[in-house]
């Protein structure tokens, strides 16, 4: 497996290369990277690939100071299945 396959956003299957080239071809900041190839936009919400976005998107680019990170919001409170499922009369 070459460097090229390595999968960084498991959860929508976006490869190095394919971030590599988008952030290459439209210089990028990580936000459109994100938004440009979906990576960090699955069901994880960016937790495990977050940080390989941000820092290719960042070496393809001019750094600049008010460029803001990646982030992820986790979810405002848990609902639990029954709530989600409840009738209300």
């Amino acid at each position: 497996m070459s460097e090229k396959d390595i999968i960084i956003c498991r959860c929508e299957e976006v490869t190095y290369s394919n971030l590599k080239e988008t952030a290459k071809k439209f210089q990028c900041t990580p936000r459109e990277l994100k938004l440009r190839t979906r990576a960090g936009m699955g069901y994880c919400g960016g937790r495990t690939c977050r940080n390989a976005v941000d820092s290719i998107a960042l070496e393809s680019t001019e750094r600049n100071e008010s460029q803001i990170t990646l982030k992820y919001q986790p979810p405002i409170r848990p609902v639990s299945f029954g709530k989600l499922g409840e009738v209300i009369e």
